[in-house]
């Protein structure tokens, strides 16, 4: 038997269209480091909150997609990535942890946020170069991998820190002469707390590294090729809300 022309069309019309459909909507777990990276990211009374939460809420919304945030350490976070316990990781990058990949295939989007790991100094020794530190805080876990040779020389001294008020605190009183952390977290951190606002700056000519957050995913590289998809048509709404939020301060 044939199919007359006028059915051929109708079927053809049907595929294109089930061809065109955006994805299913599905319930996604979205692992996210255990720590409060704000105005970025960050975990505060357990619930996920900064500009990465808006921008992957727009995302979902726009998608259909329910998400569920699970807080993590950066080791179980790996973990989960690889062994599909986590649909999807916030931030990534595929230049960090290669070790705790377990050569597993992962998927990653183009770039969401964009960020500066860098070195923030009083104001007025803003002009110094590497050899005036001699003493470098950080957040306890975090690897200033921009000061490795100086570090491993012993020009350098690392002293770790929980937390980034007390952190930048020791900036201010001399305690250590600078500290290396995620710009944009440092500066609206500082502009925050009493006494500390305008005093610090982020010195470019020190050791630093920029980079991009990204979202990646071992268990369903579909979504990034969405994300990714949905990302290049709402550059406006991302911009927008890193600006609102200061998510990307000290890095333009």
């Amino acid at each position: 038997m044939r199919f007359g022309s006028a059915r051929l069309g109708i079927i053809a019309a049907g595929l294109l269209c089930l061809l065109s459909m955006p994805g299913q909507a599905r319930d996604l777990v979205i692992g996210v480091e255990a720590i409060d990276y704000s105005p970025v990211y960050g975990v505060r009374d357990g619930v996920f909150r900064g500009a990465a939460r808006e921008i992957l809420d727009a995302f979902a919304a726009d998608k259909g997609h329910r998400l569920t945030f699970q807080p993590l350490p950066v080791k179980r976070l790996y973990a989960e990535l690889n062994h599909g316990g986590i649909d999807l990781k916030f931030p990534d990058s595929p230049d960090w942890q290669p070790a705790l990949r377990q050569g597993r295939t992962t998927a990653f989007s183009k770039p969401v946020i964009n960020y500066i790991d860098g070195t923030i100094v009083r104001r007025e020794i803003l002009s110094v170069g590497p050899e005036a530190i001699h003493s470098l805080g950080t957040i306890a876990g975090f690897t200033p991998f921009a000061w490795g040779e100086r570090l491993r020389s012993g020009s350098v001294e690392l002293k770790e820190n929980s937390s980034f008020e007390q952190l930048l605190r020791q900036v201010q009183t001399k305690r250590i002469d600078g500290a290396y952390v995620n710009v944009a977290v440092a500066l609206n951190t500082a502009d925050t707390l009493p006494g500390l606002a305008g005093t610090l700056a982020f010195a470019p000519q020190l050791p630093h590294v920029a980079d991009s957050y990204r979202l990646s995913s071992v268990k369903a590289p579909e979504l990034i090729a969405e994300f990714d998809e949905w990302l290049g048509r709402n550059g406006k709404l991302v911009a927008d809300i890193v600006a609102r939020t200061g998510a990307e301060k000290g890095v333009r």
